[in-house]
């Protein structure tokens, strides 16, 4: 069983506009969701002290929703609370990751699903932004736009192009022609190099290394960051990567920085690697992430750093999940 959430404000204490403002909320839950109307178990409202017209309820019954059992409780009067407000819970027969609507004046009620915000996940290689990312990109139901696999696509391109990652003439050319989309499929990024998925490939390490000189050059970040900008202007989303809070999104609502300490890193880079069927060195692996830190750390242009309103998060003892819990934590904390 799933329940989903839901609220209104309603014009004036009527029966017209609470009939109306009932029907609108349900109406909009079901569609986001993607219910039928008998996969609905039971619908409870509660509504503000100043609601006396009309049982919302009454309300659902007459809108269609008589199928299933409907509650209605009056809130206690709060100084300063919403006025005219119907909040609603939605307990629902169905496997899904709920979406939950606020509609007029209950948007202030939340901010993060009404609307457009982005959170920016910076931190070095292996410290866990990419999945922390896609799952709270999936709990808030946004889009999660994996950067690093973008720079890491690019970098594909170059070292089949035959050119050094070292090599900036050379990489402009290949960028000229570079054709980089990202598509969403069952929830999960696929990156298409030229019409390609390269999705598994952009993982092995030489990949991760020649991304990191790669992206050191104007030319690639230039487009790249452009891409990213528009995606997030439009939508909210989840951005994880290294400059993120710094360069890319410097205005993000959220801000984090994840970091761990390099033995960790390599462990869970090793273990990932491992999973996938790769044969891989755990000390090779370290080494390589010492120096892709000190590359990110140390390129002129937009640097691997910690943004100064960016919350710092040590997962070196966290599990994914102990993370994830603390970053939505302060988020609703802010909000």
């Amino acid at each position: 069983m799933v329940i989903i959430r839901g609220a209104t404000t309603v014009a004036a204490d009527t029966k017209e506009e609470i009939r109306k403002g009932v029907a609108e909320l349900l109406d909009q839950i079901i569609n986001r969701n993607s219910l039928t109307k008998e996969q609905i178990l039971s619908i409870v409202f509660s509504s503000t002290s100043d609601i006396h017209s009309y049982y919302p309820a009454k309300a659902a019954r007459e809108a269609g929703y008589a199928g299933c059992s409907l509650f209605s409780a009056m809130e206690p009067e709060i100084d300063g609370g919403l006025a005219l407000c119907i909040r609603v819970m939605l307990f629902v027969e169905k496997e899904l990751t709920p979406h939950h609507v606020y509609l007029r004046g209950a948007k202030v009620l939340r901010k993060d699903l009404t609307s457009i915000y982005n959170i920016a996940i910076d931190g070095p290689a292996g410290s866990g932004k990419s999945t922390v990312a896609k799952q709270i990109a999936k709990d808030f139901g946004i889009l999660h736009l994996d950067t690093g696999a973008m720079y890491r696509a690019c970098a594909v391109k170059v070292l089949e192009a035959g050119v050094s990652p070292d090599d900036e003439a050379g990489i402009i050319n290949v960028m000229r022609d570079v054709r980089l989309d990202v598509e969403y499929e069952n929830g999960r990024q696929k990156t298409l190099l030229d019409g390609r998925d390269v999705s598994e490939e952009i993982r092995l390490p030489h990949v991760s290394l020649a991304a990191s000189a790669v992206s050191r050059h104007p030319s690639v970040r230039m487009h790249l960051v452009e891409k990213q900008r528009e995606i997030a202007a439009k939508m909210s989303c989840v951005l994880d990567g290294r400059d993120i809070g710094t360069v890319v999104l410097p205005d993000a609502d959220f801000k984090f920085f994840l970091t761990a300490s390099p033995e960790v890193r390599a462990k869970r880079r090793y273990d990932e690697l491992v999973a996938k069927g790769h044969t891989v060195d755990l000390e090779q692996l370290k080494e390589e992430i010492v120096l892709r830190d000190e590359q990110d750390s140390t390129r002129a242009i937009a640097p691997l750093k910690r943004a100064d309103d960016a919350i710092l998060v040590d997962t070196s003892e966290m599990t994914a999940e102990q993370v994830v819990a603390f970053v939505e934590g302060k988020m609703q904390e802010k909000i």
